[in-house]
């Protein structure tokens, strides 16, 4: 039956109508789309420039297989287009052409000269050294973001940055709220990794113009698109822990039924465009579910749930001249059952058993207008409602709530005009923001229902200045008022300074805002038996951050060493202090303003290299040191500054990848060695540091590649994580202290198709 159904879905990919068109994206070293971007087929007046998100789609002419991508500033970027695969273009600026060794290699990770933003982007490349399944397994060969089970009971994922847990780094998707809220929980797991095509990691202080929350960092994640992606994509994964993986995305494009849809796009000798009109839609689909319960370390509790997770999203695209519609729209149904193994231990009469059910509707919609390629003037209007449901059962325990989130966003953007020319070096963003949260939550500890609603107008301005490829500046400010703590503001600026075309140096200070959920935030807690302490009136958590890098570009013959270092502070005015050292039978939750004197921050530096051994062969080694620290109440009722509890210490990672000529094999080994951090008071601290290894090869075909990995192969866990298991319902039950991996080795194998469009 299986086998009928996937051959159905292949033959409906085959059959939809689609146009031999060439698509793809323009992007800039930082990752971001470039707009208005021009592209069009050397030697011939045939061509196109890029919308909103940087994309582009055009008719193949007969005379040049030469496409060439050009923007002001950047050299042009020529490329011979062989089959119908979708192009990822990156333009780079002309000030750093001499210092970049171009490679037959794509490069996975990518990392601005010019750009005034620290940040990375992540692609495909890098995401397919691993097996990625999902966004929590997107960081394993980074050294910046930390990925780790939250608990030991519940498989749930937590990421940190500069120190801090990803409740201060603002994730989006494409640009809209993603995991923020109820999604905290296990948000990361439900952005698939096939479904992603590239990651852009940013720390410190990001850009004002998505909103306030970025404390530590900004992580965007960009989605498959329809336009660029191909009639059928096929991924599917199985391991060692009886787990399976399908995902299954394709694009395709409509015919509108027009003559003018079935022209060729070019260029008027007035240098208008013609009205071409497109219209795109995508499918992404996802399944994955677990079939044993293992329990590795004999507790009779699963060391990991049973899962079944349905993700299925549709997407459009549609663009007529000047003018970009796109719309995404997703539902997801996630059901986890844990706990006590009653199979194993069929002696037990009272199980301690997990039930969490997550339910999630979501969508999108962007609406831009480029009034002027040249200077890349545009207007946009984006808009995001998520529905996202659960209710959880932990032990006695019980958990059920609701958060609608309602999200709009319009921006404008354009150069300076001077003289009647175009000034290139001066630009301006600005706009209006709409932020609405509704949340319905119990608790079943807790007397009163947690139900609350907030809504928060903002206004922003950002101004980019540009001298000389020496200088970068991005300044920006927001005015917010939020119906809960009222009026705020965020000031944000990032600088870039190149003294010399070798060294680079950057600068970033600004503010950051969130309003805390005690709950899903710290979820990490449900399945103990510690009593929760939450304090009645619950602040805006508030915190300035404040960092410098320096590059380096150092010619090793025909290669490059690029050496980094960087160092950022984070110091909060208030934070919702977690403390699990007053009572290990407690957790008491309540504001850093509570306290007097107390205080919140945290220190992270890091350095870090890369070079290009040997044609194909790259090695990235790094390492960063945390020292977060946080005033809590101990056992005796006095409070101290100490090392915040379960917060890593440090982090070394070393990880090569070689891939032989014409992309045949690759081979791909990381190695991690990770500091552990203070465990709370009256609990023994059961390691310092450990280890931890990773391989993947992976054979490559015309069309499809297969791939076999390894985790975890140092097999080192930590043996007892579940603190009390023996009486679950007794007072000594926590879940909660995790302090390294719960799982030990496992092995991998996937299988990854492409079906390229026709050509003519």
């Amino acid at each position: 039956m299986s086998k009928r159904l996937f051959l159905y879905l292949f033959i409906v990919c085959l059959c939809v109508p689609m146009y031999a068109q060439i698509s793809g994206v323009v992007l800039d070293e930082s990752g971001y789309p470039m707009i208005g971007a021009n592209i069009y087929w050397a030697g011939t007046t045939k061509g196109v420039a890029t919308g909103i998100d940087g994309e582009f789609t055009i008719m193949p002419v007969k005379s040049t297989n030469r496409l060439v991508a050009s923007f002001v500033g950047c050299h042009n970027d020529t490329t011979v287009v062989l089959n119908r695969q979708p192009l990822t273009i990156v333009l780079i600026d002309e000030a750093v052409l001499d210092e970049v060794t171009i490679t037959e290699r794509k490069m996975g990770v990518i990392k601005s000269r010019t750009s005034a933003f620290d940040t990375q982007t992540i692609g495909t490349e890098e995401l397919c050294r691993a097996a990625c399944c999902n966004l929590s397994e997107a960081f394993e060969t980074s050294a910046s973001v930390d990925v780790a089970y939250s608990d030991a009971a519940t498989g749930a994922k937590q990421i940190r940055l500069l120190g801090l847990s990803g409740t201060y780094v603002q994730l989006i998707q494409e640009n809209t709220p993603a995991v923020r809220g109820l999604a905290q929980t296990f948000g990361l797991e439900y952005i698939p990794g096939p479904w992603m095509s590239s990651i852009q990691v940013s720390k410190g202080t990001s850009s004002v113009i998505n909103g306030y929350e970025a404390t530590s960092g900004q992580i965007n994640v960009e989605l498959l698109k329809p336009q660029t992606q191909n009639p059928l994509s096929v991924n599917l994964m199985f391991n060692s822990e009886i787990m399976g993986e399908a995902n299954i995305m394709g694009g395709w494009q409509i015919p509108l039924g027009d003559e003018e849809a079935h022209e060729h796009e070019h260029h008027h000798e007035e240098g208008e465009h013609c009205h071409h009109r497109s219209l795109y839609t995508g499918i992404l689909a996802h399944y994955g579910g677990s079939y044993m319960t293992m329990d590795g370390n004999h507790d009779s509790f699963a060391d990991m749930p049973k899962i079944q997770n349905v993700n299925l999203a549709n997407r459009w695209f549609y663009r007529q001249g000047e003018y970009t519609f796109q719309a995404f729209v997703r539902g997801l149904y996630d059901r986890r059952r844990g706990g006590q193994n009653v199979h194993q231990q069929p002696a037990l009469t009272n199980p301690y058993l997990i039930n969490l059910n997550t339910w999630r509707v979501e969508g999108f919609f962007k609406n831009g207008y480029v009034f002027d390629e040249e200077s890349g003037s545009s207007v946009a209007l984006i808009t995001a409602v998520s529905y996202h449901n659960l209710n959880n059962t932990y032990g006695l325990r019980t958990w059920d709530a609701n958060q609608l989130n309602v999200y709009a966003n319009a921006i404008y953007q354009g150069n300076f005009e001077g003289g009647g020319l175009i000034d290139n070096d001066h630009r301006l963003s600005a706009g209006l923001s709409l932020n609405y949260d509704r949340y319905e939550e119990a608790l079943s500890v807790l007397a009163n229902p947690l139900n609350r609603s907030e809504v928060v107008p903002g206004i922003f301005a950002e101004y980019s200045y540009k001298y000389a490829e020496m200088l970068s500046l991005v300044a920006g400010v927001r005015a917010d008022y939020s119906t809960r703590y009222g009026f705020f503001a965020t000031p944000r600026m990032n600088i870039r300074y190149t003294p010399f075309a070798w060294w680079t140096l950057r600068g970033s200070v600004g503010m950051g805002y969130r309003s805390p959920n005690a709950i899903s935030d710290n979820a990490f807690m449900l399945p103990s038996s510690r009593e929760l302490h939450l304090a009645n009136d619950i602040k805006q958590e508030r915190a300035v951050n404040a960092g410098v890098s320096t590059t380096f570009y150092i010619p090793l013959g025909s290669k490059e060493l690029q050496l980094s270092a960087e160092y950022y502070y984070t110091h909060f005015l208030n934070s919702l202090i977690v403390d699990l050292d007053q009572d290990k039978h407690a957790v008491y939750i309540y504001n850093q303003t509570d306290l007097p004197g107390a205080q919140s921050f945290a220190h992270c530096a890091q350095i870090e290299a890369s070079i290009e051994v040997l044609r194909g062969w790259t090695w990235t080694a790094a390492f960063r040191y945390t020292d977060a620290r946080q005033t809590t109440i101990d056992e005796n009722g006095f409070a101290r500054l100490r090392p915040k509890a379960l917060s890593n210490r440090f982090k070394g990672v070393v990880t090569t990848s070689y891939q032989t000529p014409l992309k045949k094999w690759q081979f791909d080994v990381t190695a991690q060695f990770n500091g552990v951090g203070r465990m709370p008071d009256g609990f023994e601290q059961p390691f310092t540091w450990y280890p931890q290894l990773m391989a993947q090869i992976t054979k490559y075909f015309r069309t499809c590649s297969i791939y076999l990995g390894a985790e975890n192969m140092t097999n080192f866990r930590q043996d007892n994580p579940i603190i009390g298991w023996e009486e679950p319902f007794g007072p000594n039950f926590d879940a909660s202290m995790v302090c390294g991996p719960t799982m030990g080795w496992k092995v991998y194998v996937g299988f990854r198709y492409d079906l390229e469009k026709p050509e003519d």
